[in-house]
């Protein structure tokens, strides 16, 4: 389980899966995989045409002891192993 908290209004969503998409030039997906990255959004529980939430881009992301600090386009997130 995971537990992604947005950090400006301490909305808390939590997921069984994580994975991180890949968005083309045209702003379409393009691939997704399990490692983050600065253009790729953070999705919870992706499935076929449904998930439980996705962020904008990653602008950028670092580790704070066990949990990961993600900057998008417009918020930030902190994502824990639960």
């Amino acid at each position: 389980m995971y537990r992604l908290t947005r950090t400006q209004d301490n909305r808390v969503i939590t997921g069984e899966k994580v994975q991180y998409i890949e968005w083309d030039e045209d702003g379409r997906f393009s691939r997704i995989y399990d490692e983050p990255a600065p253009g790729r959004s953070i999705i919870l529980d992706p499935h076929y045409f449904k998930y439980t939430w996705m962020t904008t881009e990653i602008v950028s992301f670092h580790k704070d002891g066990d949990k990961l600090v993600f900057e998008t386009k417009n918020s930030t997130y902190i994502l824990e192993s639960i």
